[in-house]
């Protein structure tokens, strides 16, 4: 495969998965799922952060929080969507607001507390990351309607997961979203919302 088919792959995969993800959140509100007014968004989880130090849903509560899916082999939307929301928390900072940013693997079986605190820690020391069982971790994407797939054998392998960004208020209910990709100053517009600055 050329060089420009691939990036035609990649990029018809990233649309995939953002339409993928905009179905899922349509789907959970029309059936009065997760992040319906007065309740907190998605299920209840119990995974463990880069310190190996517990992380429940009520970590995300009194705190506007951008929440990502990803993995730690992930060679660009992953190390993108942090850079770009840890740029966004320093900025928020400067202004007067607090943002919390938590990166969940969708790989548990290679991210583990260590890999993912080494991770997050070449990006910003204020990510949160959070792993667990693989089982503990499927449960959490599937209640926060997050998809993602094993590509490939062996340990080459690689995920496709939704490349959504989730924001959550300090009740903890889902108030917006941020794709992959999405203007600056849009992103930042919701952001600035959402921590209220």
């Amino acid at each position: 495969m050329s060089g420009l088919s691939m990036v035609r792959a990649a990029l018809w995969a990233t649309v995939a998965l953002i339409a993928g993800a905009a179905v899922a959140l349509a789907l959970m509100y029309a059936q009065g799922g997760p992040g319906r007014s007065g309740q907190t968004y998605g299920s209840s989880f119990a995974l463990v952060d880069e310190t190996g130090q517990p992380f429940t849903e009520t970590d995300l509560r009194g705190k506007p929080t951008a929440v990502f899916f990803g993995f730690t082999h992930c060679p660009d939307v992953c190390p993108t969507t942090l850079y770009e929301l840890a740029g966004y928390q320093k900025q928020l900072s400067a202004e007067g607001g607090d943002l919390q940013v938590v990166f969940v693997t969708v790989d548990p079986e290679r991210d583990t507390p260590d890999v993912m605190k080494s991770y997050v820690e070449a990006v910003s020391p204020d990510i949160k990351a959070l792993t667990g069982s693989p089982e503990k971790v499927a449960a959490m994407l599937k209640g926060w309607g997050v998809y993602s797939r094993k590509v490939g054998e062996g340990d080459d392998y690689t995920m496709d997961h939704t490349a959504t960004t989730f924001l959550i208020d300090e009740q903890g209910e889902l108030a917006g979203t941020l794709a992959y990709g999405e203007s600056p100053d849009t992103a930042l517009a919701k952001l600035e919302r959402l921590a209220g600055v």
